[in-house]
């Protein structure tokens, strides 16, 4: 799964861009630059989708990017929490620590967007979750 949310970003008058998030209505930002825009994006993205999940509010999953839509990840560490969370489903955070052999407080730092798991914990968690890790630089 890929945690990249879609968006438009449209000429803002009289100079600058427009950035407006499809999935998470909240999410909207400007740049002079597009450069701009892309990076005052993702750390929009990455403010509301960390307190999303400190305050435990449903999270959508991200639509398919379209034609004319700019693909827009969040930091690695919420992306982690938030891929932790979306692929946990219903299942306990108890239970994914027994399937971990950690704490429950250790596995409930695994969703937390202010704490970075290192790879070895990210690798156990996918692997306790029935997934496989991957990393990639774009």
């Amino acid at each position: 799964m890929k945690i990249e949310y879609p968006c438009t970003i449209t000429p803002d008058e009289p100079a600058g861009y427009f950035v407006q998030f499809l999935d998470i209505e909240e999410a909207f930002t400007t740049g002079e630059t597009l450069e701009e825009a892309l990076f005052n994006a993702s750390e929009v993205l990455t403010g509301i989708l960390g307190y999303r999940l400190d305050s435990k509010v449903d999270i959508p999953q991200p639509s398919a990017i379209q034609s004319g839509q700019y693909a827009v990840a969040p930091d690695t560490a919420t992306q982690s929490a938030l891929l932790i969370r979306l692929t946990r489903k219903d299942r306990s955070l108890s239970d994914l620590a027994r399937t971990l052999g950690t704490s429950w407080p250790a596995a409930q730092r695994l969703e937390n967007p202010h704490h970075s798991p290192n790879l070895r914990q990210l690798e156990k968690a996918a692997v306790a979750l029935g997934k496989r890790l991957v990393l990639e630089f774009v």
